[in-house]
């Protein structure tokens, strides 16, 4: 069996396309098709239905997907072994939430850089539901999202936070001080938020929903420095993850404000897909999260 053909059918898995997998490999349409046909004859039986233009793995095409990955695996794992002592190299695409793209780049790239300089990184935001697609269609190597928890047997949680949330203000604000307060005390004043339907912003607003409450932000956007530097100037409010606004409330230009009726969980979460290809770079890279706290 022609390692190259295993791991063609991979990226024909993974892309859900001969097209694509032919792009990314810099092979022609017909080498990608002689290839997937030759593994196809070798192992006597139909790996992918092709209906329309459109392909699908079979129950034979989804069992060996599996054992294709391991297989791969173990081979990088000797070209590894051989390579014992060069510098760990490739490319890596994250997708994550601003302010969680923004918090790895501020707290952790550059450290990341001089232990792994040959690594490259990605980083593109999205809303959760568009992460889980470009996973599905192998356009992200891995996602950090902020949300509701998730699980689906498609994917793998490398890591997973529950996390600390605030009503925050400025410290000039007239609730600053008040203990015991009720989200209905807060409803009608100014807020500032991150965008409508997407991740965490959409569990708040179902969360008010369930009491029979709205609220209408003054500002929507998705850059929270950008939303704590309003919000620090005046008496506007937020509802934002303690990683987010710790430094500034314990440098005392921000503060938490005391809402004794909303309880959210939101969770942090590290995924990647069941079927995907981990490179020597990826699971450094993993390895390198998982070593630190998610809120540092």
């Amino acid at each position: 069996m022609e390692l190259r053909n295993l791991i063609t059918f991979i990226h024909v898995a993974e892309l859900g396309s001969f097209t694509k997998a032919a792009e990314q490999l810099g092979y022609s349409q017909s080498t990608i098709s002689f290839q997937i046909k030759q593994l196809e004859d070798e192992l006597g039986c139909l790996l992918f239905e092709r209906i329309n233009h459109t392909i699908t793995l079979t129950e034979r095409g989804h069992d060996l997907v599996s054992y294709a990955h391991r297989i791969r695996s173990l081979t990088d794992e000797f070209k590894d072994s051989l390579e014992e002592g060069k510098s760990c190299s490739g490319h890596i695409h994250i997708v994550t939430p601003d302010s969680v793209c923004d918090d790895m780049i501020n707290k952790r790239y550059i450290d990341f850089h001089k232990k792994y300089p040959d690594i490259s990184i990605k980083f593109t935001n999205a809303d959760t539901s568009v992460m889980f697609d470009m996973l599905d269609h192998n356009e992200a190597d891995i996602i950090i999202t902020l949300d509701a928890h998730s699980y689906q047997k498609d994917y793998v949680i490398a890591k997973e936070e529950l996390l600390s949330m605030h009503f925050v203000t400025g410290p000039g604000s007239k609730f600053a001080k008040i203990k015991n307060l009720s989200i209905r005390d807060i409803i009608n004043e100014p807020f500032v938020l991150t965008e409508y339907g997407q991740g965490y912003r959409k569990v708040f607003d179902k969360e008010l929903a369930k009491m029979s409450l709205e609220i209408t932000p003054v500002l929507e956007i998705g850059r929270t420095d950008i939303i704590t530097s309003i919000i620090a100037e005046g008496d506007m409010i937020s509802y934002l993850p303690d990683f987010v606004t710790k430094d500034m409330v314990e440098k005392g230009k921000l503060c938490y404000l005391d809402i004794c009726d909303m309880n959210i969980d939101i969770w942090k979460q590290l995924i990647y897909h069941k079927n995907k290809w981990m490179s020597k770079a990826l699971k450094t890279f993993i390895d390198y999260i998982k070593n630190y706290e998610f809120s540092c």
